[in-house]
């Protein structure tokens, strides 16, 4: 179109001319809207992958271009859809460990604040009332001839002694614990194995804990769909070229993604932008998202049964249990007192030796229940939940960041192609309804 056919002030506009116009902003805003909400749709769901499975689409994927095999489920040979967020659950429980959660505590600073002392009271606790009969199945299992000669006073002289070096058998077992726990806690692969294995774990903290950004996010695609369409209707009536809408589209929905993620996470600190202050909103309620965060983690990551499980029956739940039947023979043999030279003669040293790591097996097997405890645990968790909300409050802002945006920050990407393609959608339905603009 020539230069002088350019109907510069919109002077020749008429009735259908300024609908064609108006409604331009109203769809790049309602288009905006729909963006953002179908983008956080993309986010969180579903939590597993749905779709069908292309035998021949596996070896296919794998020589595609780096940002393509991203695309959740093709390097599988799938077609189809799983959340963002819950694809890459376990990456983010691995950055979550790297970028907050080590630099929060390390396992012994988790560890103290679990009470040492408590779980071994505890433990007694759980352990006493079954001890009669624990070592009444030890010793007619291991030698019931000797066990069954003793008169029932002896028998109780035994249990007696025993419960009376309880405390100190199952200090030993907490102290031992305490002594080697960098070696036999692993806090990354726990965080790791637990996020693989609850996806929706990872889509609820990420939901909670962003709530109101979440929300702002989908609001603001609205208001930033609508501005860019001003000058979008402006430079459609002007040219009046069928192609340009669609083309202005893909610039509107991709800008739209972008703009709302950087509303959310960026300025890192608060700074002045034409006299307005900017900063990252997401940051800007720090010490509110860190009580969220921390309440999560305390009540579902790093919590005392899951601690005593990756202890007892983790990939060094053998070293665990054979360092502490080892450390607990001391204790037991204090605890056989001054009978232990009239045992041992009297059953010979290797079945004395059999009987003691009975019971040592026993009580390590005995610490397992006391951390499955789930009013014990509650009141536990909540001195992690503490030391986790006060540590992330003094984060710096980059790290916090990182919390939430580590885990999908390669694959955005995907959030501004979406918005690209639904601002172009948008803009071929105004092109099919209204027509081309221009006088």
């Amino acid at each position: 179109m020539a230069a002088l056919e350019i109907d510069w002030f919109f002077t020749h506009v008429g009735a259908s001319g300024w609908l064609h116009i108006l409604t331009i902003p109203l769809f790049t805003g309602v288009i905006g809207w729909l963006i953002n909400w179908s983008g956080l749709w993309m986010l969180f769901e579903p939590e597993r992958f749905h779709g069908v499975h292309l035998p021949w689409l596996k070896p296919l994927a794998r020589v595609l271009p780096r940002k393509v095999q991203e695309i959740p489920g093709l390097l599988e040979g799938g077609v189809g859809w799983q959340g963002i967020v819950p694809a890459r659950a376990a990456k983010m429980g691995s950055i979550a460990v790297d970028k907050v959660i080590a630099k929060v505590g390390t396992p012994k600073d988790f560890y103290e604040q679990l009470e040492p002392e408590r779980i071994a009271e505890h433990i007694v606790t759980v352990f006493e009332p079954d001890l009669p009969q624990l070592i009444d199945e030890i010793m007619r299992r291991e030698h019931p001839r000797l066990w069954q000669d003793l008169p029932a006073w002896g028998r109780q002289a035994v249990v007696t002694r025993v419960r009376a070096q309880l405390p100190k058998v199952v200090g030993n077992i907490t102290d031992e614990i305490g002594q080697h726990i960098d070696q036999l806690l692993d806090p990354k692969i726990m965080v790791i194995e637990h996020f693989r294995h609850n996806p929706g774990l990872v889509v609820s903290i990420f939901r909670e804990v962003g709530r109101r950004e979440l929300r702002l996010m989908v609001t603001f695609g609205f208001v930033f769909g609508f501005l860019l369409g001003i000058p979008v209707a402006i430079a459609d009536h002007w040219f009046g070229i069928w192609w340009l809408l669609p083309l202005l589209g893909v610039v509107v929905g991709w800008t739209t993604n972008k703009l709302g993620m950087w509303l959310i996470f960026e300025p890192l600190e608060p700074k002045r932008i034409l006299g307005i202050r900017a900063h990252g909103l997401f940051l800007r309620r720090q010490d509110e998202a860190a009580e969220v965060y921390a309440r999560n983690i305390a009540d579902e990551v790093i919590t005392l049964e899951r601690i005593g499980d990756f202890l007892m029956n983790g990939p060094r739940g053998d070293r665990t249990r054979q360092m502490l039947a080892r450390a607990l023979r001391p204790a037991i043999d204090d605890a056989a007192g001054p009978l232990r030279p009239a045992i041992r003669l009297a059953v010979g040293a290797g079945q004395f030796d059999r009987i003691r790591d009975a019971v040592a097996v026993e009580a390590v097997g005995r610490t397992d229940l006391a951390f499955r405890d789930p009013e014990f645990g509650r009141q536990q968790g909540d001195r992690i939940r503490e030391l986790v909300a006060a540590r992330t409050k003094e984060l710096p802002a980059e790290d916090f960041v990182e919390m939430m945006r580590s885990a999908f920050r390669e694959d955005e990407w995907m959030l501004y192609a979406h918005g690209a393609v639904m601002g172009f959608a948008g803009g071929v339905l105004h092109l099919v309804l209204f027509g081309v603009g221009g006088s």
